[in-house]
């Protein structure tokens, strides 16, 4: 198991392509100078100590710095061994709503986005606790079991759009009924269930569901995504948006905020109903609200003495640097002997 300190010095390794590009624009500008110049085969004789191999060869050495240099700074480390360790937290289930309606922009970039950036910050600031992932639309389908692991959670959450599932709808009533056998822990007393949805239900039974969860020791924090104003809903072929979602009557469907049955929902199992438009003080309220909760002890597996690897990477570049010093333009005598780069001519 590895991990990665500061991954974004990968974007070090942009650098790469635009230097091939300037040797090779350098290179051709070299050889339009000499030939203007005079004959190629005359200035060679003239200085017969130039070397044509040795300018690729510093290419090659620097591209190998730059790849060697950016991987130390991203410091990826190696767990060595695995330990179970003990921790106390609760189990947060994410129901996420993927139905078409999410694609509406009254919210940026869109709600489905702006529902991934609030679950994605929360998981930042988790400790101890375990998370798992519910998502829905005409049904609900499960995206991630109760774990530890927040970078599967991440990883996961990346995956969510609103392709995933193919029946439409918004079945907020299937998730929680997901979400009463969801969670894997029967001595778990505090058990949260965090849905992210627009609010557009349109099956029956949501009360009932939510009555059945609280039996289960859950407590549902609603967040609702999206304006009271609403927003048309853009109609996605391909990656590409068409135009936007229409009736049967042709008129543009302007998909709204519901309120009313996520505050009856979070109500129904003593939870509460937090709007989404602003992303830290959701994040503020579910840190607060989890962290009154009581903890329940249990063991998980990880990897632990992590060992960073940095030293290797900076310790290649500072070698390659040191080579690249003594790499010239000119040819070198031992290198000239070995005749692997030379013309023959051919004797008759």
């Amino acid at each position: 198991m590895y991990e990665l300190d500061h991954p974004y010095y990968f974007y070090l390794l942009a650098i790469i392509p635009v230097v091939i590009v300037l040797y090779l624009a350098l290179a051709l500008w070299k050889k339009r100078a000499r030939k203007s110049f005079g004959d190629p085969e005359l200035l060679e004789k003239l200085a017969p100590e130039r070397s044509s191999i040795k300018g690729m060869i510093k290419l090659i050495l620097a591209l190998l710095i730059i790849a060697s240099l950016s991987v130390g700074l991203v410091n990826p480390k190696i767990g060595t061994s695995l330990e179970t360790v003990k921790r106390e937290g609760v189990d947060i289930v994410f129901a996420i709503d993927v139905s078409k309606s999410m694609l509406a922009e009254d919210v940026r970039p869109n709600r489905l986005e702006k529902a991934k950036q609030l679950v994605s910050r929360t998981l930042d600031n988790l400790v101890s606790d375990r998370v798992g992932m519910i998502i829905y639309a005409g049904s609900a389908y499960p995206q991630l079991p109760i774990t530890t692991d927040y970078s599967a959670a991440r990883l996961f959450l990346k995956s969510v759009d609103t392709d995933i599932i193919p029946s439409q709808g918004t079945a907020i009533a299937d998730a929680l009924k997901m979400a009463s056998s969801y969670y894997d822990d029967e001595d778990q007393k505090n058990r949260v269930l965090v849905i992210l949805t627009d609010g557009e239900d349109h099956e029956e039974g949501v009360l009932e569901a939510a009555e059945k969860a609280k039996e289960q020791g859950i407590k549902i924090f609603t967040i609702g995504i999206g304006t009271d104003r609403g927003a048309p809903i853009p109609d996605m072929r391909n990656g590409r948006n068409i135009g936007y979602k229409k009736d049967r009557n042709g008129e543009v469907v302007v998909s709204k905020l519901n309120t009313d049955v996520l505050k009856e929902i979070a109500s129904e199992t003593n939870g509460a109903y937090v709007n989404g438009t602003n992303t830290r003080e959701v994040v503020e309220f579910l840190m607060e609200s989890i962290s009154e909760m009581e903890k329940k002890e249990f063991e998980a597996t990880v990897f632990a003495d992590y060992e960073s690897q940095f030293q290797w990477f900076l310790g290649l570049a500072l070698l390659l640097l040191i080579l690249d010093v003594f790499v010239l333009e000119r040819k070198t005598q031992w290198f000239k002997k070995l005749g692997l780069f030379e013309k023959h001519e051919n004797k008759s």
